[in-house]
C-alpha cells in the first residue's frame, strides 16, 4: 500500500498545484472523485486492464464514461495516467489530493470509531479539544464498531489515539513483558 501512495504522490501534487493555480480546487476534487469511482468499478477495471487496449484507448474509454464531469485538464491527467499505466492509482491520488486540500483549508477530517453511538455532547467536546490541539477546523465522522469492547479510536490525519479497552490491555501486556 505504501508503494501505491509513493507512486500516486507526484500526480496528486501536480493535480493539486494545477487546481490551486487555476482556482479550481473544488472542481478538481469532484473530477478525481468521479474518475476514482469509475476506476474502482469492477467491470470498468476489467476493461481498463485489458491487455488489448492501448493507453490511449484506456484513457478515451474512461473519458467517455466520465463524460462532461471532466474538464480539459482532467482529461489531460487521465491521458497521462493511462499512458504511464497508472489509472489504478486514481483512488490514492484522490486520497492525497484531499489531504492537500484539507491542509490548504486548514481543516482535518477526524474519524471516531467506538463500540457505541457517540452522543452529540461527547462529539462536541472531542471536536473542541481536537480543534484546540490541532489548530485546525475539525470535521468529525463517527463509526460504530461493535467488536470493540469499550472506548474509542480517534484518527486525525497521521495521529491515532487508541483509547479502547483492547488497546489499553495490549499496552499493559507490553509493559509487563519488557
Amino acid at each position: 500500500m505504501a508503494e501505491l501512495s509513493t507512486l500516486a504522490r507526484p500526480y496528486a501534487k501536480a493535480a493539486f498545484q494545477a487546481a490551486v493555480d487555476a482556482g479550481e480546487v473544488k472542481a478538481w476534487s469532484d473530477m478525481l472523485v468521479t474518475t476514482s469511482e469509475v476506476v474502482q468499478n469492477e467491470d470498468m477495471g476489467k476493461v481498463l486492464s485489458h491487455p488489448a487496449f492501448t493507453g490511449e484507448q484506456q484513457a478515451q474509454t474512461l473519458i467517455d464514461v466520465c463524460g462532461d464531469k471532466l474538464n480539459a485538464a482532467g482529461k489531460n491527467l487521465v491521458s497521462v495516467l493511462a499512458e504511464n499505466k497508472r489509472l489504478p492509482l486514481l483512488p490514492q491520488i484522490l486520497e492525497q489530493f484531499e489531504h492537500l486540500k484539507a491542509e490548504l483549508e486548514k481543516a482535518v477530517d477526524v474519524e471516531i470509531i467506538s463500540a457505541f453511538e457517540v452522543s452529540d455532547e461527547s462529539k462536541q467536546k472531542l471536536t473542541d479539544a481536537l480543534k484546540a490541539k490541532l489548530a485546525k477546523d475539525v470535521r468529525v465522522t463517527t463509526i460504530v464498531d461493535e467488536t470493540l469492547v469499550g472506548g474509542a479510536i480517534i484518527r486525525a490525519g497521521d495521529m491515532v489515539i487508541d483509547g479502547t479497552v483492547r488497546g489499553k490491555l495490549t499496552k499493559l501486556a507490553e509493559a509487563m513483558n519488557s
